[in-house]
C-alpha cells in the first residue's frame, strides 16, 4: 500500500508564496509520476503540475512561470513552489502518484490566498 503525506498549505497574501510538500511511502514503484491537483469550492479537480521520475514536467497554463514543481528521488517526495499567488489559486491542493495516471491520492491541503 502506498501512502502521500502531504504538508505546506495555509493562508497567504496575494503575491505570497508557499511551498507544498508530499512523501510517499510504502510500495512506491520506481518510475513514477507524482505531482498535485487541486479543487476549488465549486469546481471539478483539476491538475496543477506533475513530473516523472525522469524530471519532465508539465503545467496547468494557468501556473505556469508562477509555480515549479520539483522531486527528490531518494526520498521519493515531490515539492510545489508556489509563487505569485492570487485569489483564484484558492484551493484544497491534492498530491498524487502513479505509474501514468493517478493512482494513489493524498489527504489534502488547503491554500487560502486572501488579504
Amino acid at each position: 500500500q502506498v501512502q502521500l503525506v502531504e504538508s505546506g498549505g495555509g493562508l497567504v497574501q496575494p503575491g505570497g508564496s508557499l511551498r507544498l510538500s508530499c512523501a510517499a511511502s510504502g510500495n512506491i514503484f520506481s518510475r513514477n509520476v507524482m505531482g498535485w491537483y487541486r479543487q476549488a469550492p465549486g469546481k471539478e479537480r483539476e491538475l496543477v503540475a506533475g513530473i516523472t521520475s525522469g524530471g519532465s514536467t508539465n503545467y496547468a497554463d494557468s501556473v505556469k512561470g508562477r509555480f515549479t514543481i520539483s522531486r527528490d528521488n531518494a526520498k521519493n517526495t515531490v515539492f510545489l513552489h508556489m509563487n505569485s499567488l492570487k485569489p483564484e489559486d484558492t484551493a484544497v491542493y491534492y498530491c498524487y502518484a502513479g505509474l501514468i495516471n493517478p493512482q494513489y491520492w493524498g489527504q489534502g491541503t488547503q491554500v487560502t490566498v486572501s488579504s
